[in-house]
């Protein structure tokens, strides 16, 4: 609200500021019972000058008791009227105060039926007072009473209209800073995602080959140094992901942020061949005719065959693994099945045990509008089937 220099002095000096008006109404009020409506001066009326220091210092309420005000105002105003020589509007000063308090501090209803209640009295006493005045005096004072309730109506509307605009200003800035809470939580939980799923898929492979080259180093040397060979490939490309995506923390002007594009679908095979190499066997079935992806989907799509068949390889190690993509209609549908049990650790979904990875996955479909479901299979083994859209409608951001 705009902060103006009588504001200011009310807040630091509201006994000064109420001093000064009560002396400016009792002027304008003890001045007008010994001064006629063309200024010639009358003899003191010791009645209306009592009424006038009454009304005057009761305007000391108009903060906390504006009804009060407007009672005790109005019936000195009523008396005024009554015992003084001669009627000038100024003989209501504290009258008009008590209204524009009222107006200002409640509601226009009770400020209208006030103000044409004492307009309808005051005019009421003053044809009792002077029966003989001219109509032109009777609107002055009509006039007068209505005008300071139109005053405060107006200053109340815009104070109500200033505190509107403040408050739908501050929840707007309450707006973006809870906007950017949760874009940045969201970022975190999509950056823990992508570390997850590199980590987990490349450490589990590495795993897998260092156990076989162990196996093979006595016996089959040459099949060994090729298996270290794979794992030393395995382990380079685990730096390069890591690096792009710890890379998505850098300043966008940075010119050492990776520009690797994400994976997707078309690095499917060597996703595939790379868990071969490291002992899992991957039947691969595509069903329908391909049809291309939109980016988001695309990488969403690689990170859950990815992380499902880094799961069979970490838990069903010797067992083979079933991938089948499936193009129908709008939407691909993505499965991976093995043909053994796997622990239970594995596919719990609840942050209290583990399966971050199937957390994991599960938020992935869901952020481009697919489903994903994974349980165990009535014959033994695991499925993990995931339904996507080919493309979002949303604008799309990594995922």
């Amino acid at each position: 609200m705009t902060d103006t220099w009588p504001r200011r002095v009310g807040r630091r000096h509201p006994r000064l500021l109420d001093g000064l008006l009560v002396l400016a109404v009792f002027i304008a009020t003890a001045g007008t019972t010994t001064v006629d409506r063309l200024g010639n001066h009358l003899d003191p009326n010791p009645a209306a000058l009592v009424l006038a220091v009454l009304s005057s210092a009761a305007v000391l309420l108009h903060r906390r008791h504006p009804r009060l005000l407007l009672a005790i105002a109005l019936g000195c105003a009523l008396t005024i009227c009554l015992v003084a020589t001669q009627l000038n509007a100024g003989l209501v000063t504290p009258l008009l105060v008590a209204l524009y308090a009222l107006a200002v501090q409640t509601d226009r209803t009770t400020a209208r039926a006030a103000t044409a209640v004492s307009a309808v009295l005051v005019t009421a006493f003053t044809v009792i007072a002077e029966p003989h005045a001219a109509i032109s005096a009777r609107i002055g004072f009509i006039a007068w009473i209505l005008l300071p309730g139109a005053i405060g109506d107006s200053v109340r509307t815009r104070r109500a209209h200033l505190a509107a605009i403040e408050e739908r200003a501050e929840r707007a800035e309450r707006t973006r800073e809870e906007e950017a809470r949760r874009r940045v939580a969201d970022e975190r939980i999509r950056i823990a995602r992508d570390l997850h799923d590199v980590v987990a898929h490349h450490i589990a492979l590495a795993n897998a080959q260092a156990g076989i080259a162990v196996h093979l180093l006595d016996r089959h040397p040459a099949q060994a140094r090729e298996m270290l060979s794979h794992l030393t490939d395995a382990t380079g490309s685990a730096l390069r992901e890591l690096k792009a995506t710890v890379g998505l923390l850098r300043r966008a002007d940075d010119p050492e942020a990776p520009l690797e594009p994400a994976p997707g679908l078309d690095r499917l095979p060597d996703l595939v061949g790379a868990f071969e190499r490291a002992g899992l066997s991957v039947r691969l079935v595509v069903e329908g005719e391909r049809q291309p992806l939109s980016p988001g989907v695309d990488l969403t799509a690689y990170r859950i065959l990815q992380e499902a068949l880094t799961n069979v390889a970490k838990h069903a190690a010797g067992t083979a693994a079933d991938v089948t993509l499936t193009y129908s209609g709008s939407r691909v549908l993505l499965t991976v099945a093995n043909d053994r049990p796997v622990p239970p650790v594995t596919v719990a979904a609840a942050p209290a045990g583990g399966g971050f990875g199937l957390i994991g996955m599960r938020e992935r479909a869901a952020a481009v509008g697919g489903r994903l479901t994974a349980d165990r299979r009535p014959g033994g083994g695991f499925l993990v089937s995931a339904e996507l859209p080919l493309r979002t409608a949303a604008r799309e951001e990594p995922a």
